[in-house]
């Protein structure tokens, strides 16, 4: 189940997507990558975006996703008028190759279609294989003249799914 995270679970959630990250090789320089507070924060971001959890059937977060609507949203780094994004895709290392990433970005896809948005950006590392994989598999492209680097020792790339009215995300 997709649902939006609740304030008691951003402490959990936000050590769930650090060690996500932290296990992909995804935080440049380990556990005082500045990106590491970033992912912890839930409660920033749950202020300031939609934050998007998968649950399994017991009620356990399995994942989380940050939903951003518009391209001058606080949180957006790519989006441009009229496109969403999404950022901090991070699944538990239990539950990565069940489709709980998958689930967590066709909500996304479904929020932005039904917003009227005409695609879904994001950026992504070039060592996330496992995510361009997904992302591809969902119909995601890479937009290369997007890519861009927040700090010099990191470059991330572009990808894009553009929407058509009335289609569905599954």
């Amino acid at each position: 189940m997709i649902r939006t995270v609740r304030p008691d679970e951003y402490a959990a959630l936000g050590e769930l997507s650090a060690r996500a990250y932290l296990g992909s090789g995804l935080l440049a320089f380990g556990e005082d990558d500045w990106y590491a507070a970033e992912l912890r924060d839930v409660e920033k971001r749950a202020r300031q975006a939609e934050v998007l959890v998968a649950e399994d059937p017991d009620g356990r977060v399995l994942g989380s996703v940050t939903y951003v609507s518009s391209h001058d949203h606080p949180y957006a780094e790519l989006a441009r008028p009229s496109e969403a994004e999404f950022r901090m895709l991070a699944v538990a290392v239990e539950a990565r190759g069940k489709g709980v990433g998958e689930a967590l970005v066709r909500a996304v896809i479904d929020r932005a279609r039904a917003a009227g948005k005409s695609a879904v950006v994001l950026c992504t590392q070039p060592l996330a294989t496992a995510s361009h994989r997904l992302y591809e598999r969902l119909g995601f492209t890479r937009i290369p003249d997007r890519d861009w680097a927040p700090i010099p020792e990191v470059m991330l790339r572009a990808y894009e799914l553009r929407l058509s009215a009335g289609a569905s995300a599954g």
